[in-house]
C-alpha cells in the first residue's frame, strides 16, 4: 500500500461539517405551515418533509462511506457536497409537493456525507485520550446545531417572506462549504486501501458484540433526543401551559447539558477508563428518566430531570462515538457507513416507539426514557462490558 504524510483537519471545519446536516434537518421546522399552503396539502402531509430526510440520509451514509475508501475523504465530501447543492436548488425549484419530497431525499443524500465522513475523518485523525476529547467537543457542537436551524429557517423565510429563502440560504452554505473543503480540508486517508467487499465488512461488524452494544447506545442516545423533541411539546405547552417561545428557550436547557457533559468527558479523559465513565454516565441519566416520573407534576423539578439526563447521555456519546469502530481502521469509510445506515433505523424505530406510547399524559416521555435508558445500560453491561477491557 502507498503511505502518505497524515494531516489533521481543524476542530472548527469539522464542527462546520458535522453540523451543517443537522441544521438542514431541523430548518424545515419553522417554514412548514407556509410549504402547507403554498403547495395546498394538509398539515400532516407537509410533515412528510421530516420523515423523507431521514430515508435519503440513510441511504446517503452507506454509499458516501463506501464512496471515501475508494476515491479518499476530502473527494468524496466535495461530491457530498455538490449533490447537497443540487438538492437546495431543486427545493428552491420544486413546482409541487411530490417534487419537493424528491428533492428533499436528494439534498439528505448529499448532506449524509457530512455526517459519516467527517465521523470517519475524526476517527482515522484523533484516537485514544485525544479521540475522546474532539469527540466531546465535536457532540457538543451537534447539539447546538439542530436549535440553530428553526432560528435560521424562522428569520430567512421572516424577513423575505417567502418559505424559498430557506433554500437560498442553504445553497450559499453549501457553496461556501465546497469552497471551505477544496481550500481546507487535508485528505486523511493515509493509504490507499485494498476495498473488502460489503459482505466481509459487514459480517466482520455482525459478529462483534461491542459493535452491537456501541449501536444500540448511539441509537438510545439519539433515539431520546429525538422522542423529547417530538413530545415535549405536549409536556411543557399543553400540560404546563408554555407559550411557544417559553417552550423555544429550553432548548438552551438541553444545549447547557451538552456543553456541561462534554466538558466533563475532556476532563475525565485520561483519568478514567472510557468504558467506566460511559456506564456511569449511562446510570446517571436513567437516574434522570426515573426521576422526570416521579416529579411529572413539578415543572422545576422535571426540568431539572431533564437536564440530569441529557447530562449523563452527552457524557457518553462522544466516548461511545470514539469507541465504536476500533479494529476497523483499514475499512473505516465503510464500516462507518454501515454503522450509521443500522443505528438510523434503529433511531427511526424508536420514535415510532416514542408515537405508540404517546397517550396524552405527562407519563409518556418517562415511561419511554426509562425504557429505552434500562435498555441501554444492559447493552453497555452485556455486550460492551463483557466483551471488552477497560
Amino acid at each position: 500500500m502507498k503511505n502518505v504524510q497524515k494531516s489533521v483537519p481543524s476542530l472548527f471545519i469539522l464542527i462546520a461539517l458535522v453540523g451543517f446536516p443537522q441544521i438542514s434537518e431541523s430548518i424545515f421546522t419553522p417554514v412548514l405551515p407556509a410549504i402547507s399552503e403554498a403547495l395546498s396539502v394538509t398539515a400532516q402531509t407537509s410533515q412528510l418533509t421530516m420523515g423523507s430526510y431521514f430515508v435519503g440520509f440513510a441511504i446517503g451514509v452507506l454509499f458516501w462511506g463506501r464512496l471515501s475508501d475508494g476515491i479518499g475523504r476530502r473527494p468524496a465530501m466535495l461530491w457530498g457536497l455538490a449533490v447537497y447543492l443540487l438538492g437546495n436548488f431543486a427545493l428552491w425549484l420544486a413546482p409541487s409537493f411530490n417534487m419537493l419530497l424528491l428533492a428533499r431525499v436528494l439534498q439528505a443524500f448529499g448532506a449524509a456525507a457530512g455526517s459519516v465522513i467527517t465521523q470517519t475523518i475524526m476517527r482515522e485523525s484523533f484516537s485514544g485520550v485525544e479521540g475522546e476529547r474532539v469527540f466531546a467537543k465535536i457532540s457538543a457542537a451537534m447539539a447546538l446545531a439542530p436549535a440553530l436551524g428553526p432560528l435560521i429557517g424562522g428569520a430567512l423565510a421572516t424577513y423575505f417572506d417567502n418559505y424559498r429563502a430557506v433554500f437560498v440560504g442553504l445553497m450559499m452554505m453549501a457553496g461556501l462549504l465546497w469552497v471551505y473543503v477544496l481550500l481546507r480540508l487535508p485528505e486523511t486517508r493515509v493509504s490507499i486501501p485494498e476495498i473488502a467487499p460489503w459482505p466481509q465488512v459487514a459480517t466482520k461488524m455482525m459478529r462483534s458484540p461491542q459493535v452491537w452494544g456501541y449501536c444500540l447506545l448511539i441509537s438510545g442516545i439519539n433515539g431520546i433526543l429525538f422522542s423529547y423533541y417530538a413530545e415535549a411539546p405536549f409536556i411543557f405547552e399543553s400540560h404546563f401551559g408554555l407559550s411557544a417561545v417559553q417552550y423555544g428557550w429550553l432548548g438552551l436547557l438541553i444545549a447547557s447539558a451538552s456543553i456541561i457533559g462534554a466538558l466533563i468527558t475532556v476532563f475525565a479523559a485520561g483519568k478514567l477508563a472510557p468504558n467506566t465513565l460511559i456506564s456511569g454516565s449511562l446510570l446517571v441519566s436513567v437516574l434522570g428518566a426515573g426521576g422526570m416520573w416521579f416529579t411529572a407534576d413539578i415543572l422545576i423539578a422535571s426540568l431539572s430531570m431533564v437536564f440530569l439526563m441529557f447530562l449523563g447521555l452527552y457524557t457518553a456519546l462522544p466516548l461511545v462515538l470514539n469507541r465504536a469502530l476500533i479494529g476497523f481502521e483499514p475499512v473505516i469509510g465503510t464500516a462507518s457507513g454501515l454503522l450509521s445506515f443500522v443505528y438510523y433505523l434503529v433511531i427511526s424505530a424508536l420514535t415510532l416507539l416514542m408515537s405508540a406510547m404517546h397517550n396524552g399524559t405527562v407519563l409518556a416521555l418517562p415511561h419511554y426514557t426509562l425504557l429505552v435508558g434500562v435498555a441501554m445500560v444492559l447493552a453497555d453491561r452485556l455486550l460492551v462490558n463483557r466483551n471488552t477491557s477497560s
